[in-house]
């Protein structure tokens, strides 16, 4: 058995209030991670609802599959390893006719950034690989050898917002001239060179590239943008209630266009929900979380 797992589930509250569960109902968890909101998402709709929940990370379903299992009858969930984006697909080759709510935590898990083997973050350091699934795909460290400094300069600048973007790209490219960019913390070291000094004072400098280079290779935004405006369509039933969590501008405002002035969704959130201050004191990573939820319309 592997190890457990060390993530908090996010505004678990507030997202309980706004998924507004019954017994009986179906429920999709799009981003299972290690099972924490639907743990109690499946105390709520008891014996009689279904959960299905998604992830692309092997690694996280596991989590969450031992999770339920130890403490709750799992007899009415099943687990896939797929994104939330081929929802539509799976549930259809499952037989599975739509679903009355769905929950979207696009965060990043504690699990994933602890863990040396992924390369998500600089404090775990290990290999660029940054893949939320190890079997397919181009890692972190591929990219960065491969793509030209131009290549990089956008990455950085779309994904990370990164005002520095080309001085790091350049720096990046220089050094891996002279030897390979391949663990967290040469990649840490070529942001540090790059900028300016004060520009490294607060939060690690880092964390805009390794966020941007994250949603690079696992192609993050398409897969939002896939799924607010042509999956969750599909496959979430009239009345049915999309709560979705956001950890960064970029998604927020796919999330926010998808909902905002169209037909098919009664907003449920006018501005979006935040962490609490107390939430933030216990897991400092919910600072930057966003609380959006919308019930699609019978049209």
């Amino acid at each position: 058995m592997d190890s457990p797992s060390v993530h908090l589930p996010v505004m678990f509250r507030e997202v309980l209030h706004y998924l507004q569960l019954t017994e009986g109902l179906s429920v999709m968890d799009g981003t299972v991670g290690a099972g924490g909101h639907s743990q109690k998402i499946l105390d709520q709709i008891g014996s009689d609802g279904q959960l299905f929940g998604f992830d692309r990370d092997p690694m996280m379903l596991n989590h969450s599959r031992q999770k339920i299992t130890q403490t709750s009858d799992h007899s009415n969930v099943q687990f896939f390893h797929s994104s939330y984006a081929e929802a539509a697909e799976v549930f259809a080759e499952a037989n599975i006719d739509g679903v009355d709510r769905v929950l979207l935590d696009l965060g990043l898990s504690s699990d994933q950034l602890a863990d040396r083997e992924r390369g998500f973050g600089f404090d775990a350091g290990g290999p660029l690989d940054m893949r939320f699934d190890t079997s397919s795909g181009h890692s972190a460290e591929e990219l960065i050898s491969t793509a030209n400094q131009q290549q990089l300069e956008s990455i950085f600048t779309e994904f990370g917002e990164e005002k520095f973007a080309r001085q790091i790209a350049a720096e990046i490219c220089q050094q891996r001239t002279r030897r390979p960019i391949q663990t967290t913390e040469d990649l840490e070291a070529c942001v540090m060179a790059a900028i300016p000094r004060a520009a490294g004072k607060g939060r690690n400098p880092a964390t805009r590239v390794f966020q941007a280079l994250r949603i690079a290779v696992n192609n993050e935004l398409e897969h939002v943008q896939r799924m607010m405006t042509t999956v969750l369509p599909a496959i979430l039933k009239p009345n049915g209630i999309a709560v979705i969590l956001t950890f960064h501008s970029l998604e927020d405002r796919i999330v926010k266009s998808a909902f905002k002035g169209q037909k098919e969704w009664q907003v449920l959130t006018k501005t979006p929900i935040e962490s609490t201050p107390a939430e933030i004191r216990l897991n400092p990573r919910s600072r930057s979380a966003k609380l959006r939820a919308a019930m699609r319309r019978i049209l």
